[in-house]
């Protein structure tokens, strides 16, 4: 056994109080109840989920380190806001992560993780159906969570993860007015199909092929939403 000069420090409280709060935060970010510009300040917030402002302090911290928020000169911690570019760049490499996760996912998955995914899917139909825009975004997270798991990759899942949390904050921001709920749907369908014939090349390009479509349908809308805050009609606009 090891001798160490100091030893660790025990878990505390403290620690899963961090790790509540950052939970509490990050889901707010992701829900839009914390929009992005919101200022994410320690005192407040340690307020309104009645713990001491440390445990705050290193959830907004996790935050920034994720993507989520972003520190500002002379004002502090705020929820980060994601421009076009951004995006883009992010989904280039998300291009890339997606198509691996579904291989190694079809590689690795067992029956059990197929079920849970085809309930997943069924789930996303069924608000898709209803018009249920935050239903949408849950089930789309809850699929692309299902599929890192299954690829039993802990430094490919803990990037998506970041990657993912990023590119879902942005969908209140940049997305807005364009409905691609049923494109997504059928995409996701076609990187299940691969995955239930063990088909891991398949399942890669259908990931793959899904980013860039993401990518391609944000291209187009954020062209047609600068041509109509400029006075200008998109062609073929009516």
């Amino acid at each position: 056994m090891n001798e160490f000069e100091e030893p660790l420090e025990p878990v505390s409280r403290g620690d899963l109080l961090v790790e509540r709060a950052y939970q509490r935060l990050r889901d707010a970010i992701l829900a839009n109840q914390l929009p992005p510009g919101t200022a994410l300040s320690v005192p407040e917030f340690a307020r309104m989920l009645q713990v001491s402002r440390s445990p705050i302090r290193e959830a907004v911290q996790r935050l920034v380190y994720d993507g989520l928020a972003v520190n500002v000169a002379h004002k502090g911690a705020e929820v980060a806001t994601l421009d076009f570019e951004e995006l883009l760049h992010l989904y280039e490499v998300r291009e890339v992560l997606e198509g691996l996760a579904a291989r190694l996912a079809t590689e690795r998955i067992d029956s059990a993780g197929l079920e849970r995914l085809r309930q997943i899917l069924a789930a996303h139909e069924e608000v898709v159906i209803s018009g249920d825009e935050r239903g949408h975004i849950e089930m789309d997270m809850a699929y692309h969570l299902g599929i890192r798991e299954a690829a039993g990759n802990d430094y490919l899942s803990e990037t998506l993860e970041r990657i993912h949390g990023k590119a879902h904050l942005a969908y209140y921001q940049l997305w807005r007015g364009l409905d691609d709920r049923r494109l997504a749907l059928s995409e996701h369908r076609k990187v299940f199909e691969a995955m239930i014939a063990g088909d891991a090349k398949g399942a890669d390009q259908a990931a793959r092929n899904h980013i860039i479509q993401l990518r391609v349908r944000l291209s187009q809308h954020t062209r047609t939403e600068r041509l109509r805050s400029s006075g200008k009609e998109p062609a073929g606009a009516v």
